[in-house]
């Protein structure tokens, strides 16, 4: 990693970005960016350690004349979420993230551009590595596996920071100081069923039948965008069928991926009676014209397919027609997308549920889905309602990587100067606010007692998928925000 020297300058941010991007960065994943970190602050003489959990805590002195001021803790996550398009070649065990401008914006060639949370990393380390910030005593926490269940937030240990105030570099608004955020928790239903072979594949026709082009994005902060889940939606369909007599036996689905980015694309192979043929394909194109219709303003690129096989053999072994119909009625009515709005926050999602992963091979099924409440008895209740869905069938739940909400404290200091110090610069009041997303700062919370935080960054759009871009022209603004509070708070 190459950061420039002098951090108030643009290049040096996206000079210090581009190189984070170079690094394979995955939830579990970030070893080789880690290892170069901590040899760039070794070679700068910055005091640093890497805890049990992977997580990175360093420590700067304060600048000429701010030495004995209260330390300020800075805080933001290495992993990124890996998201490419279906047609787009990459591998992200092993190549970097390819960027490049487009107008107003930073993008990538068909995969997630990272600048969630790299550009807050970036905007750190510029700080850290340049001896001309000005800044009172700062200590910085780039944690580790936070796209995934925020295993490097769980994993520190209690007052690990000596630092009684946290900006945590993780909001996309640049008009914005987020003060709080929703807790989280997985549901995971497994089922087996028996397969049963085809006899006589003259009496059947298989299909392969899919659902992509839709916007996806951000579980938490898109989700109140109404934006289409390719699973849900392919559940839909295919129970479109099963209302009009068709029998279906399910042979397999690949649908969606990571827990926190809404489903974009969900594919899955059907064998039903060769008589129903033509009758399939009508249900088909019917429903999915009514789809693409009620989701043109979410999903403008919609797309759905259905492609006869020409070989039956390649499904020869599906479930049964029974567990079929049972298993896509269950998906079908799973609650997905917003469960309820905030009664007390206008226009605040406060409960919801994200459908991310279908799989189906051999009549071993799965469904991952993530849960996110800013109430921690409705963050519970709908993921029970999700597990009741497939339960119903005989599918086993399992519940994991649960992690709390952070609660607002409008009244603490750091928010009302943050916020004072938002308008000298910006010229606007910001918007003080509570988010659907997970942050951090609920785990970080909780092990340092008294802690007061908040989460700012540049405009980020569509994170969590290959629409990911970041606006160039706030990032570069924003850095100098980020320096008048690190000189003034």
């Amino acid at each position: 990693m190459k950061p420039g020297s002098d951090s108030h300058q643009p290049e040096t941010l996206w000079n210090t970005f581009e190189s984070i991007n170079g690094f394979p960065r995955a939830s579990k994943k970030e070893e080789a960016l880690r290892t170069a970190i901590s040899e760039q602050f070794t070679q700068a003489g910055i005091e640093h350690h890497v805890d049990t959990a992977g997580n990175i805590i360093a420590r700067k002195p304060g600048s000429r004349g701010k030495e004995h001021q209260p330390p300020l803790a800075l805080q933001a996550h290495l992993d990124m979420v890996h998201q490419k398009n279906s047609d787009t070649l990459f591998h992200f065990d092993t190549q970097g993230i390819q960027s490049y401008r487009d107008g107003e914006w930073l993008r990538a060639r068909g995969t997630t551009l990272g600048a969630d949370n790299g550009l807050g990393v970036a905007m750190i380390l510029a700080v850290l590595l340049d001896p001309q910030a000005v800044h009172p005593p700062l200590e910085a926490l780039l944690t580790v596996d936070e796209e995934s269940g925020m295993g490097g937030a769980k994993g520190l240990e209690n007052n690990t920071l000596s630092a009684k105030r946290l900006l945590n570099l993780d909001t996309e608004e640049d008009d914005e100081i987020t003060i709080g955020c929703a807790g989280g928790i997985d549901t995971t239903l497994s089922a087996e069923f028996p397969t049963e072979h085809i006899q006589d594949q003259t009496d059947f026709v298989a299909f392969e039948v899919s659902i992509s082009g839709l916007s996806g994005g951000h579980s938490g902060t898109d989700i109140h965008l109404g934006r289409g889940n390719a699973n849900k939606l392919l559940f839909r369909c295919l129970n479109s069928l099963l209302n009009q007599d068709v029998a279906i036996r399910l042979v397999s689905w690949n649908g969606g991926g990571l827990r926190n980015a809404i489903p974009r694309e969900a594919r899955a192979q059907i064998a039903v009676a060769a008589r129903d043929q033509h009758r399939v394909q009508a249900l088909w194109n019917e429903t999915t014209a009514e789809i693409q219709a009620e989701y043109a303003r979410t999903d403008p690129e919609f797309q759905s397919d259905i492609k006869p096989h020409t070989r039956i053999e390649t499904v020869m072994n599906p479930m049964n027609r029974g567990d079929s119909a049972r298993w896509i009625r269950a998906g079908h009515g799973c609650p997905d997308g917003i469960g309820r709005m905030s009664p007390e926050v206008a226009g605040l999602v406060e409960t919801s549920s994200n459908l991310a992963f279908v799989s189906v091979e051999h009549g071993i099924c799965t469904v991952k889905s993530l849960q996110r409440s800013a109430l921690h008895t409705a963050k519970i209740a709908i993921a029970q309602s999700v597990a009741a869905s497939f339960e119903s069938i005989g599918a086993r739940a399992e519940y994991s990587g649960a992690y709390p909400g952070w609660s607002p404290r409008p009244e603490a200091e750091l928010v009302r100067k943050t916020a004072e110090l938002h308008e000298e610069y910006y010229g606007r009041k910001p918007k003080i606010l509570a988010c659907h997303a997970g942050l951090e700062c609920g785990l970080i919370g909780e092990k340092h007692p008294g802690m007061e935080m908040v989460s700012i960054g540049p405009i980020i759009r569509n994170a969590h998928s290959p629409d990911e871009c970041a606006h160039i022209a706030s990032a570069e603004r924003f850095l100098g925000f980020f320096h008048k509070l690190l000189n003034e708070l």
